[in-house]
């Protein structure tokens, strides 16, 4: 059994990552490691699963969209306009969110006449974006009830630069949809930099994830301390909020 860490088993601090199979959550097993955690993962189903595993005054870093526009100006919301020039090479994962009546369409290519009737200039969806769109809403239903405290949008590859000095990662963790190695060594690297165990981070995955998400799920934790204790920012630090109040901005 996996023990949680904090108060009454529950956890202050996690990134959570997409997955095949729900979402992995990676957490520090003691509250004792802050500084140097030693990760546990875990696999849920659905995010309310998570919001129970939470402290109440939990930091959960989630590499997902939050903040819906009703109308998309160039290239993205603002965040991804932001963060996306920073990370060189890898600037193309960094996916164009389009408005919010696209992101409820369940049929693509509804969604693209949605999306390009709401951007200017008119642009459609990418498939990448659409995979994700279950999963956007998903979140978006459960911060529209009010717990906006608990989740920080964040983006792992932006999550590695800002860990690796403000250098872009040189480095695709996949090619062709498969988990590249010498991709997923560059991040392991800087992620024992910054005080994980090597052997730790390459543990095997459980059932329902891949090594890539339980990776990003770190570097998502990781971004979870920093924006505890105020050493993260919002992108752009002048965010902007949708027609429901939310967020738009990626944190690092």
């Amino acid at each position: 059994m996996v023990m949680a860490a904090d108060v009454g088993n529950k956890v202050k601090f996690i990134g959570v990552d997409g997955c095949r199979a729900g979402w992995i959550a990676a957490f520090p097993k003691n509250i004792e490691d802050r500084l140097s955690p030693k990760p546990a993962f875990r696999l849920f189903a659905d995010l309310k699963e998570i919001m129970t595993f939470a402290a109440p005054d939990a930091t959960i870093a989630i590499d997902m969209p939050i903040g819906l526009p009703e109308t998309i100006t160039g290239s993205g919301r603002e965040p991804e306009k932001t963060v996306r020039p920073l990370l060189g090479a890898r600037q193309s994962s960094v996916f164009s969110i389009p408005s919010r009546s696209a992101v409820y369409a369940d049929d693509y290519s509804e969604a693209c006449s949605l999306a390009a009737r709401t951007s200017q200039p008119p642009r459609k969806v990418s498939k990448q974006a659409f995979n994700i769109f279950p999963k956007i809403r998903e979140l978006d239903q459960i911060l529209r009830n009010g717990v906006t405290q608990f989740f920080h949008e964040v983006h792992p590859e932006f999550a590695f630069f800002r860990l690796n000095g403000g250098v872009p990662l040189k480095t695709p963790k996949k090619i062709k949809s498969r988990v590249y190695d010498a991709g997923i060594e560059e991040r392991i690297n800087i992620l024992v930099e910054a005080g994980f165990l090597r052997e730790d981070l390459r543990k095997a995955p459980g059932k329902g994830w891949a090594l890539d998400d339980q990776i990003d799920a770190v570097a998502c934790l990781v971004t979870a301390f920093r924006i505890n204790e105020g050493s993260a920012s919002a992108f752009p630090r002048d965010f902007p909020r949708d027609a429901h109040g939310l967020p738009i901005a990626i944190w690092g």
